[in-house]
């Protein structure tokens, strides 16, 4: 598939928006587009692990976000604090992940 880049900037920054606006639903939508468009961009699946944070849906929150570590994602230290997955990582599904996410984090390092 053939992906316009102003397309893509273009719906990232509208997901960007319905986010700082807390119209979590909306962002996510977004975000699930563009993990279409870009699936093996570490940092879409990153945001889409945060818009399925930010709408409770932490199973695949967990699955997104290990998905976007094993494509390159690397800023532990902000996963870690992100106030965008605070509600993930109290949730039994990040502890599923953790090993998984401290075994690709020993491999990038």
């Amino acid at each position: 598939m053939h992906r316009d880049p102003d397309f893509v900037e273009a719906l990232q920054v509208l997901g960007d928006a319905y986010t700082k606006r807390g119209r979590f639903d909306a962002g996510l939508e977004v975000d699930e587009a563009l993990s279409k468009l870009c699936p093996h961009d570490p940092m879409v699946l990153y945001n889409l692990a945060c818009s399925y944070a930010l709408t409770k849906r932490h199973e695949q929150a967990a699955s997104a976000l290990l998905r976007a570590v094993e494509l390159g994602y690397s800023d532990f230290k902000w996963l870690m604090k992100d106030p965008d997955l605070e509600s993930l990582r109290k949730h039994p599904a990040f502890e599923k992940i953790k090993p998984k996410l401290k075994k690709v984090r020993i491999k990038v390092h």
